[in-house]
């Protein structure tokens, strides 16, 4: 694990971006932007389990540094009538970045949408999982 104690703390940002593709038999179940399954409430879930990832992620990645996280915020979008979009925005007051963090939350996000709604149909696919924004650190990037 890299040695961070000489960084300065500084307020830090990433957002991630998941784009998945679910289907249209999936989404033509949504009523308000929301599916209930057997399972419960889909969105509803996917941002608490992304929320947790984020929490946990120096668990799963053996190089992340365990943080204390500020804030996590996800929002789940249906973007037209066959995919959803998944956004991670995560942000830290620390000596290091929380990348890894935003992407692991939107994952696991995705991991539960998948999750919640396989027993509707299973072909649905985690198509893209991407680092959109970082701020704060040496540098700040913006991928669009």
């Amino acid at each position: 694990m890299v040695n961070v104690s000489d960084k300065k703390i500084t307020k830090r940002t990433a957002i991630a971006k998941a784009t998945m593709f679910l289907g249209s038999e999936i989404v033509s179940h949504f009523t308000n932007d929301e599916l209930i399954t057997k399972k419960g409430p889909v969105f509803q879930t996917a941002i608490i389990a992304g929320i947790q990832a984020v929490k946990k992620t120096s668990d799963i990645i053996p190089m992340c540094h365990p943080l204390l996280i500020n804030g996590v915020d996800i929002d789940i979008n249906i973007i037209d009538d066959e995919h959803v979009e998944v956004f991670c925005k995560v942000s830290i007051e620390g000596k290091t970045g929380v990348e890894m963090e935003a992407l692991t939350g939107a994952s696991a996000t995705c991991l539960t949408i998948y999750d919640m709604c396989k027993a509707i149909n299973q072909k649905m696919v985690i198509q893209e999982v991407k680092l959109v924004e970082k701020t704060g650190g040496k540098s700040d990037i913006k991928n669009g």
